[in-house]
């Protein structure tokens, strides 16, 4: 179990927020895998997008509950100039052309609700209206509304509100969880370029080390060829092993070059920075059990949400289509007070009332089965989206319970390959010393120094699986098994 370095993780901090001047002369940081998982779910590209793909979820869902909200708006039209010649009506009842010239200004304040229960919108309004007309002389006047109160409401159509009041929250709520799932991947990622680093290290460190055991080595064996103790052939044979340990070693550093590259332009550090990596060698013979960690994916994961929202919507989809085909009514009432004067202090005194009622009707009579073919498309819908909601639950379930037997497999290929790793050095260790003194040939040195370099990369390799399978279960189940804790959302974290 990885465990908790603090000063790291502070030090690490610091480098986020600096200009790394302190590092001038030391410039050599020490980073283990948890800090890095830290410092890339802080500031890496990829935990970037995720944060900004929440964001807009978030205000998305903001954005629907505003819609439930009163909305206060201002109209005004500051003035309107209009000098034109218009077909009027004359007293006699004649129409002639006459010119007009006026000038008009209005203002109406308006406050508006969304009723989501029912579909329909309720409303108030205040507003002004004032005409200047030009002839010989101006005549002004006013129109006022002190208040109209008034309902609009669709009697049989689709109701967009009730269904999005059921929607809107699974939606944000699976965004939610989906972020905690990009950042369990941002630490898978960073998992791969740690250990893509690390068994570069290692590899350099190999080549090093097998490059002056190979120059130890042709020394040796030149001076046994001069002695006439062994053949040319096996002195040729370590010449050749000592220009591939150099091209190696070459070919080893031009590697370690581009993965520690790869790993401070992920985690965005400095080129200047040196990384010493802390392998993460301490680990938990943990057996996880496939029933708790399918059932923690099951309440947990973002998908489970998507799941119940995919369906609600094919079930709006089909309702939608089925009262669209459907005799529709739409009811609007009004009822205000209003006043016209000559000036704007009586436009407000002794206001006389109104009202207005209108109920429109939509009836379908023909339309050559358009409605019909919209119902059963989205019956059609509705039945592919069940059963691909099904088949991807059964593929849910199996794939967290492989991931929990690879992981629980794991445990037993991390302790063979370490004890591999542990036999392989000593055998070659034996294997140098029964050569130097002649028990033994070349081939079997070549053996074993290939043997021990594989040993020692295949125990890197199954560490790097050991914990790359960890995080991808806490990314399927938001669970981490290894404290025994869940994977919740954290509003400021993920600020």
């Amino acid at each position: 179990m990885i465990k908790q370095n603090s000063f790291v993780a502070l030090l690490l901090a610091f480098l986020a927020i600096s200009d790394f001047s302190v590092f001038a002369q030391q410039n050599i940081i020490k980073l283990s895998l948890e800090d890095a998982i830290v410092f890339a779910v802080r500031q890496s590209p990829e935990a970037m997008m995720a944060r900004h793909r929440y964001r807009n979820s978030y205000w998305q869902f903001r954005t629907h509950k505003a819609g439930f909200m009163p909305m206060l708006n201002l109209d005004a039209t500051i003035p309107e100039l209009n000098r034109s010649i218009d077909r009027i009506t004359q007293p006699d009842g004649s129409e002639a052309f006459r010119e007009r010239r006026y000038l008009s200004s209005s203002m109406n304040l308006s406050l508006a609700k969304n009723i989501g229960f029912t579909g329909g919108q309720i409303f108030l309004n205040t507003n002004l209206q004032r005409i200047d007309l030009f002839a010989d002389s101006t005549i002004t006047s006013y129109l006022s509304t002190p208040l109209n109160i008034g309902f609009r409401q669709p009697l049989f159509a689709y109701n967009q509100f009730r269904w999005s009041r059921k929607t809107e929250p699974l939606r944000f709520n699976e965004a939610q969880r989906r972020y905690v799932e990009d950042l369990e991947a941002t630490a898978i990622t960073t998992i791969n370029y740690f250990f893509d680093l690390l068994m570069a290290q290692i590899q350099n460190q190999i080549q090093k080390l097998n490059t002056a055991n190979n120059d130890t080595l042709f020394q040796i064996a030149q001076g046994r060829f001069n002695m006439g103790t062994i053949a040319e052939n096996e002195l040729l044979q370590t010449e050749l092993n000592l220009l591939n340990s150099r091209a190696n070693l070459e070919n080893s550093q031009l590697d370690l070059e581009t993965k520690e590259f790869n790993l401070k332009s992920y985690l965005r550090l400095p080129e200047e920075i040196i990384i010493e990596l802390l392998p993460p060698y301490e680990t938990s013979a943990l057996i996880i059990e496939p029933e708790q960690a399918i059932n923690q994916a099951r309440n947990n994961r973002a998908s489970a949400l998507g799941f119940e929202r995919r369906l609600i919507e094919a079930e709006s989809e089909l309702s939608k289509a089925r009262l669209d085909s459907r005799f529709n009514a739409n009811l609007y009432a009004v009822y205000g007070l209003t006043q016209s004067a000559e000036e704007l202090k009586n436009a407000y005194l002794n206001p006389q009332d109104q009202q207005r009622l209108t109920i429109g009707v939509q009836v379908p009579i023909l339309d050559w089965g358009l409605s019909k073919g919209k119902i059963k498309m989205a019956e059609s819908s509705r039945e592919l989206v069940k059963t691909s909601v099904e088949q991807e639950q059964i593929d849910f379930d199996q794939e967290v319970n492989l991931k929990v037997k690879q992981f629980n497999m794991q445990q037993n290929q991390l302790m063979i390959a370490a004890r591999s790793d542990t036999v392989a050095l000593k055998r070659y260790e034996v294997t140098k010393q029964r050569y130097l003194i002649g028990k033994i040939g070349i081939i079997e040195l070549n053996m074993a120094q290939t043997e021990k370099d594989n040993a020692a990369l295949g125990y890197i390799s199954a560490l790097h699986s050991y914990w790359r399978n960890y995080y991808e279960l806490r990314r399927l189940t938001h669970f981490d098994f290894l404290s025994n804790r869940q994977l919740e959302f954290d509003e400021e974290k993920y600020e």
